[in-house]
């Protein structure tokens, strides 16, 4: 037997393990290392949170990404040079993180990377007959696994394309496994650059799961703020927004989309809510010269009132409570507009689940990197609710 083999077998076999997750997204901010302690699988996971740190992207890291970022026509070179070099990069910030926590890399079970997402084509939204749901994720999981000597996980979303789904939300398989309480109707409400959400059955039905995205989450207020203001990426404490007062034929004109229209589940990305979004709503409203703290309330009214329809539309006559995680979480302002329609529903964080709210998605991975070593048995899905019931991750080995 292969000595990878053997000792992938060995980490199946053990009764905890330790796993690193790491998340990038389309923010762009850092990669969120999260450092974690499993024991068992399936619905009887149980997690440990022992580290987490955000290692911040430098500029020249930012820029090199968004040379190739969400747009149709790129530099194939470029692509190709950046796969493993992205890799590479994740690699000496996990060594760092644990050089730092006096942690050996050998005493590290597997790393779980989801990689850094460049483009997402769901079929509605690149309509090109004869294609079917892609998306792709670069850092590549041989040059993480070489460079630090632990066996990894990569790759996660094109095995629940394959499956039959649009490689996004894959929140789901972890929130299940993670959150589910008997009892207790949950959603899962996490925003990022878009917005998510999972509904987990209080009756613990994995059949009943169910995960889509909503539509923007921060990416359109991020994007704003980093045109128009040096230095900064995110509007703090929405101090910008709060300035301002919403459009509301602006607001109207950003409601204007085919992708709000479509059926549940549905994934979409900064391919669709981007800045030239923006301007055309701006141009067929006729607010071009709005000021920018408007524009800003308006894109927090926007990213809010979304969300709040996606949540009415599905989850209809259903008791339920929200637990949030995300970066939008710490807008104040993008929260007060999503609570104010929403007065009957308890609101809380995944930190009152015992969840760092900023760990949750690399945690999520470390999940599914866990159930593709020594788990896969849950079963998920009913046909409607675009959850493949697949184990999802490549393997890479260190030599």
């Amino acid at each position: 037997m292969n000595s990878q083999v053997e000792k992938l077998f060995q980490i199946a076999g053990k009764s905890e393990r330790l796993i690193i997750g790491l998340m990038s997204g389309t923010s762009l901010d850092g990669l969120d290392i999260a450092l974690c302690r499993f024991v068992g699988n399936g619905q009887n996971t149980k997690i440990e949170l022992l580290n987490f740190e955000t290692v911040a992207y430098d500029d020249a890291f930012k820029a090199e990404i968004k040379s190739v970022f969400s747009k149709q026509q790129v530099n194939l070179e470029k692509v190709c040079l950046l796969n493993p070099w992205v890799g590479l990069v994740h690699a000496q910030m996990i060594l760092r993180c644990l050089a730092s926590w006096n942690i050996e890399p050998q005493q590290i079970d597997l790393i779980a990377s989801h990689g850094q997402t460049i483009y997402h084509a769901p079929k509605l939204q690149h309509n090109q007959l004869g294609f079917g749901n892609a998306t792709l994720q670069i850092g590549d999981g041989d040059h993480i696994a070489v460079a630090t000597g632990v066996i990894t996980i990569s790759d996660f979303r094109q095995k629940h394309i394959a499956g039959g789904g649009e490689g996004a939300p894959l929140a789901s398989y972890g929130d299940f496994l993670i959150f589910s309480r008997k009892g207790e109707n949950r959603v899962m409400l996490n925003i990022g650059g878009i917005a998510n959400f999972t509904y987990l059955p209080g009756n613990l039905n994995g059949y009943e799961v169910f995960s889509t995205d909503v539509g923007p989450g921060n990416t359109l207020m991020d994007a704003l703020i980093q045109k128009n203001v040096a230095g900064k990426f995110f509007d703090e404490n929405a101090e910008i927004a709060r300035k301002g007062t919403c459009n509301e034929n602006l607001l109207k004109m950003l409601k204007q989309n085919s992708f709000f229209d479509q059926p549940f589940p549905k994934t979409t990305g900064p391919e669709v809510f981007n800045l030239d979004y923006l301007e055309k709503a701006q141009v067929k409203s006729s607010t071009q010269i709005i000021s920018f703290e408007d524009t800003m309330a308006t894109l927090n009214h926007f990213s809010a009132d979304m969300i709040v329809a996606a949540l009415k539309k599905e989850l209809t006559n259903q008791a339920f409570t929200i637990y949030s995680s995300g970066g939008g979480i710490h807008n104040p302002l993008l929260m007060e507009n999503i609570k104010r329609q929403l007065p009957n529903v308890i609101f809380l964080t995944t930190s009152d689940l015992g969840i760092n709210p900023d760990a949750k998605e690399a945690i999520l991975f470390a999940t599914l990197a866990n159930e593709c070593v020594c788990g896969g048995n849950v079963q998920y899905s009913n046909g409607r609710n675009g959850i493949p019931n697949v184990s999802m991750g490549k393997i890479s080995f260190p030599k």
